[in-house]
């Protein structure tokens, strides 16, 4: 950047601000003294005078100001005095008398001018040009607020391939076609063929879809646009319009590229909501993006990528084919995408020989690829701040523990009462969920506090599940109810521990009756999309076509549900009171135990327990005992989290 013309005009202002001070009188050992017009003559009356240490040296008559010099003793003393108005004829007549050497002077009148008009009219001109300089440089003038705010990335500079995207491979194949249409896209137009106009990556939060977006701009090598939808829109009128008309004009001057809109529900959202009214400025966005979307011709070479984990909320012309013609789903990775994810984190970290990446895959269920990386940094903290030079096996677990279920806290310290109720409680889930045929394995039971929990039991499943029977779904809740199972029957006291327990378990049993349909006196009906997020727009005033007694009927159903779990759960512990007893010792001696461990403390021979059949409630008679889930439910994903703990109200 040359800012050469920055600093002539700085050095400008400088000089002109010196001759403006110099002009109104700033102090200097030369500046002419002011004095009236009476005490000039009452000097000139005492010149010559015996006794004066003073003489006036000589006098120059000017229009406005009469300037004299006075011979002092030391040095000599410049005086300058208003004229009157009108000419003094006694003047002259009087300095002759005196010997005083006078003249007549002719004022320069071109300095003061420009001082007093030219100069501030100068200052004025060079303070705006520096005030304009400065508002572009930093994007915030007036001028700019119709400018896209994009951010262009040259096609050298992006260093992102799909060597670093990993965990979506599916996703990988399906935009593989859009690269080769812009490296190549004569292949496709001699066919007649047209490319997608627009690609929508949907999914949750921290998979990768952004990633994704740089690393299709990678592997074609063209510009890539990247903007927020956020950044469309401000609080005046038609700017949001603007800047997405500036966008696709940018686009169309760089193409073959590549648009990327991340989040763009914030200015995607369903028109006509009832929020705003008709002229929001956020709709005045997105019909400006509708129209330039449906503007521009395919062969232009400008595709675009938009982000979003709220589908839902999108208006319905914006998914339409000539716009975004294609949604790709980018989900969390399943156990091999975790494990190459977890290849890509700890490329260049220095690992040792007991770091098992395909056990900590399998201890994450349901991560994402942003929490692996957070996983994989924590742990690399950890081994840094406990002096090693390799990050090992117990700083990924106890890593992975951190962001499960938060930080340990070391500085709460439990007494001996509230301990032994913590450790009753988690045996009772870890017993519980040993002896439940359809339970996940037990991992780890703890009692040391993390996060708001005072102890936890974890279960890993051995294989991902994209669907649950109704018998795993209520060997669940039955894990869940062992806890206060177990305080119950060995303290014959309840406590608030197990708030979170009764919470979930309460949660998936609504969904066993509302939304699998598996329940036998409800039958297979869905009472209502409860997973499903609201939308103010649109939901806030949904009806829901439930009768009084049906809504009676599910909070009965869901009632007996968590009943029968728990007194399921009860009857397991009070089979094997031994070994509830024997685990929650063990816990209270070394506060953590695996569970391959629980499993070797328990009594030799007990066999899992299988989940009682589900009552009759009339007729069809013949319906089978198993009901597995829909084709497509909306099962709770994998457990991120503890699947049971202990927690103070």
């Amino acid at each position: 950047m040359n800012r050469r013309p920055n600093l002539v005009l700085w050095y400008l202002l400088v000089f002109f601000g010196l001759l403006y001070l110099l002009y109104q009188g700033v102090p200097i050992s030369s500046a002419p003294k002011e004095l009236s017009y009476s005490e000039f003559y009452d000097r000139i009356e005492k010149h010559g005078k015996p006794g004066e240490k003073t003489q006036i040296k000589s006098v120059k008559i000017a229009k406005d100001y009469i300037h004299w010099t006075e011979r002092g003793s030391s040095n000599d003393q410049n005086y300058r005095t208003v004229a009157p108005v009108g000419e003094d004829r006694d003047l002259g007549p009087l300095l002759r008398a005196q010997g005083i050497e006078y003249s007549n002077a002719q004022e320069n009148r071109f300095l003061p001018t420009v001082i007093t008009w030219v100069l501030p009219i100068l200052l004025i001109a060079a303070i705006w040009i520096i005030f304009i300089r400065q508002m572009r440089r930093t994007d915030t003038t007036v001028m700019s607020f119709g400018k896209s705010r994009a951010k262009i990335t040259a096609e050298k500079d992006i260093k992102t391939t799909f060597d670093d995207v990993a965990g979506c491979d599916e996703a990988k194949e399906e935009l593989k076609e859009i690269i080769e249409f812009l490296k190549n896209p004569k292949k496709f137009q001699v066919l007649g063929g047209k490319i997608p106009k627009g690609v929508l990556l949907v999914g949750p939060p921290g998979t990768g879809k952004t990633l994704i977006a740089r690393a299709i701009a990678g592997e074609a090598g063209v510009p890539f646009f990247s903007i927020s939808g956020s950044d469309f829109v401000e609080m005046f009128v038609g700017v949001g319009a603007a800047r997405v008309r500036d966008l696709f004009n940018q686009a169309k001057s760089k193409a073959p590229c590549i648009v990327f809109i991340d989040e763009i529900d914030a200015v995607g959202r369903q028109r006509f909501a009832g929020i705003g009214g008709g002229h929001d400025e956020r709709e005045q966005t997105l019909n400006q993006l509708l129209v330039e979307m449906d503007g521009f011709e395919s062969q232009k070479g400008v595709i675009i990528l938009a982000a979003t984990n709220r589908p839902d909320v999108l208006d319905p012309a914006l998914l339409r084919p000539g716009r975004f013609d294609r949604r790709i789903v980018v989900d969390s990775p399943d156990l091999k995408g975790r494990l190459e994810i977890l290849k890509v984190h700890t490329k260049g970290k220095p690992l040792a020989e007991d770091v098992d990446l395909e056990r900590v895959a399998r201890r994450t269920p349901g991560f994402s690829g942003a929490d692996l990386a957070n996983a994989v940094n924590e742990a690399a903290l950890l081994a840094a701040r406990r002096d090693k030079s390799r990050i090992d096996m117990q700083d990924m677990e106890d890593a992975l523990d951190r962001v499960v279920a938060g930080p340990e806290r070391k500085s709460l310290v439990l007494s001996e009462k509230q301990k032994e109720h913590t450790a009753y409680h988690e045996a009772g889930h870890a017993l519980v969920a040993t002896l439940c045929e359809h339970a996940d394995p037990v991992h780890k039971v703890t009692i040391i506090p993390r996060g708001p929990a005072l102890g936890y039991t974890m279960q890993l499943p051995n294989e991902d599940r994209y669907s649950m029977t109704r018998e795993e779904l209520l060997d669940r809740i039955t894990v869940l109810m062992g806890g206060r199972a177990a305080e119950e029957l060995v303290f014959s006291m309840l406590s608030t521990g197990a708030q979170n327990d009764l919470e979930r378990s309460t949660a998936l049993a609504r969904n066993m009756v509302c939304s699998y349909g598996m329940s036998d006196q409800l039958g297979p009906v869905s009472y209502g999309d409860s997973q499903r997020e609201i939308f103010l727009g649109r939901d806030f005033n949904r009806d829901t076509p439930l009768s009084e007694r049906t809504h009676q009927e599910i909070d009965a159903e869901v009632t007996r549900i968590v009943r029968e779990c728990y007194g399921r759960a009860r009857k397991i512990l009070e089979d094997h009171r031994a070994g509830l007893s024997t685990i929650a010792e063990e816990l209270k001696r070394r506060e953590t135990i695996t569970g391959e461990e629980m499993k070797a403390l328990l009594t030799p021979g007990a066999a899992p327990v299988a989940p009682p059949p589900p009552p009759s409630a009339g007729p069809p008679a013949s319906r089978p005992l198993t009901q597995a889930a829909p084709a497509e439910p909306e099962a709770p994903p994998p457990t991120r989290g503890p699947q049971a703990g202990y927690a103070p109200a």
